[in-house]
């Protein structure tokens, strides 16, 4: 699966209509409806933000809205362009702006995957990697012995916290799980929590 690193945009026409797509990095369903409706506060383009939205390392949860189109003729083909890309924890959004000619379903179906399609393009992506919470209680002589040996494994620090022992707090890669517990069972011989 792969992630955004940029939230493009891009413009398409059909017939005199403008469908204008942006693609934004999500975590959760309600974090995409919230942005969904903060599109629509924002556009003044008569009502119609089309949204598609997946979640999860597999795409498991996602979510679409024809948001007033003919029913099945811009959220669903949407979406299946943007499971299709491989994208995930990714919202796209498309405001349609009325050129006057009115296109018909298969027009609409033709035009919102095409906008979907264009702005997936100026995508920048990279590999979505597992990450693991992880919380390490070091006592003070072992703090940079550990930080050394647990730099090259990816680790993220999010926080320390400096009372009688060293709590450090982060993110690692999931598959560096294992060689971290090898690395803190060795450094500090049963004497560092990891949770």
């Amino acid at each position: 699966m792969l992630i955004l690193k940029n939230e493009p945009k891009a413009e398409t026409k059909v017939k005199n209509s403008r469908f204008v797509a942006e693609l934004h990095t999500v975590h959760t369903p309600e974090e995409a409806k919230a942005l969904w409706k903060h599109k629509k506060e924002t556009y003044d383009n008569g009502g119609h933000i089309v949204y598609a939205f997946t979640l999860g390392p597999q795409q498991n949860i996602c979510g679409c809205s024809d948001d007033g189109e003919p029913s099945g003729t811009a959220g669903r083909p949407v979406l299946a362009v943007l499971k299709g890309s491989g994208l995930t924890n990714t919202l796209i959004t498309i405001a349609r702006y009325f050129g006057g000619t009115k296109l018909g379903t298969g027009g609409l179906v033709h035009a919102y995957s095409d906008a979907a399609k264009a702005v997936i393009e100026l995508a920048e992506t990279k590999e979505l990697i597992p990450m693991r919470n992880v919380s390490i209680t070091i006592p003070y002589p072992l703090y940079n012995t550990v930080l050394n040996r647990m730099a090259p494994l990816g680790f993220e620090r999010t926080g320390e916290d400096f009372s009688d022992d060293i709590t450090i707090t982060g993110t690692l890669p999931e598959e560096q799980f294992p060689l971290l517990e090898k690395i803190l069972q060795e450094a500090g011989n049963g004497k560092i929590i990891l949770k």
